[in-house]
C-alpha cells in the first residue's frame, strides 16, 4: 500500500512539470515515429508504404483497384478461404487476401501466367516443431508480382501444400 502512494505520488508530481515546446522538428525526409496532428487537431495515419511482393501485412495498399469476382476463378478454394484480389503498381502486382494461422505465414506464388489467366498458388510456411502456437487464423494481404499488368486477364486461386 505504501509503495502504491509513493508510486502514485511521483506520478503526479512528474504530471505538473512543464514539457518543453522547443524541440527541433525532424530534418525534411526524415521519419517521424509519431503521427502529426492535422490543423483540426485530429492525429493523421501514417501513409501506407508500398507492399513489397511476399511480405504480408493486415491491409490492402493505399490506391489498389479490386478486381472484379467475374474475374476471379476460386473454384479451387476450400470453403471460407477469402475470395478478395486487388491490382497494384499499374497492374503489376496482384493484392491478395490470404490466410494463416498459428506459427505459419501465407505465401503467394505466380504458377502460371498466360494471355488469358494468372494462376496464383496460396500456400503457407510450415510451422517449426517443438514451438508453441496459437490457434487463431490470420487474413493477411500478401502481395505477388506479375511478368506484364493483369488487365483483362482471369486470376485462378489455388492452395497448394504448406511449404
Amino acid at each position: 500500500m505504501v509503495g502504491t502512494g509513493a508510486l502514485l505520488l511521483m506520478v503526479t508530481a512528474c504530471a505538473g512539470q512543464d514539457m518543453p515546446t522547443n524541440l527541433p522538428e525532424a530534418p525534411a525526409g526524415s521519419v517521424s515515429a509519431s503521427p502529426k496532428p492535422s490543423p483540426s487537431g485530429s492525429v493523421l495515419p501514417a501513409p501506407a508504404e508500398p507492399n513489397p511482393p511476399g511480405k504480408p501485412r493486415l491491409t490492402v495498399p493505399e490506391g489498389s483497384t479490386p478486381v472484379p469476382a467475374d474475374k476471379i476463378d476460386a473454384t479451387a478454394l476450400p470453403a471460407g478461404f477469402p475470395r478478395e484480389v486487388w491490382t497494384s503498381n499499374g497492374g503489376t502486382v496482384l493484392d491478395i487476401r490470404a490466410q494463416e494461422g498459428g506459427c505459419g505465414h501465407a505465401l503467394g506464388e505466380a504458377a502460371e501466367q498466360t494471355g488469358d489467366h494468372v494462376v496464383v498458388n496460396l500456400s503457407e510456411t510450415k510451422a517449426q516443431t517443438n514451438r508453441m502456437c496459437t490457434m487463431d487464423i490470420r487474413y493477411p494481404v500478401i502481395s505477388v508480382a506479375l511478368a506484364a499488368p493483369l488487365d483483362r486477364r482471369t486470376v485462378v486461386l489455388k492452395t497448394t501444400p504448406p511449404k
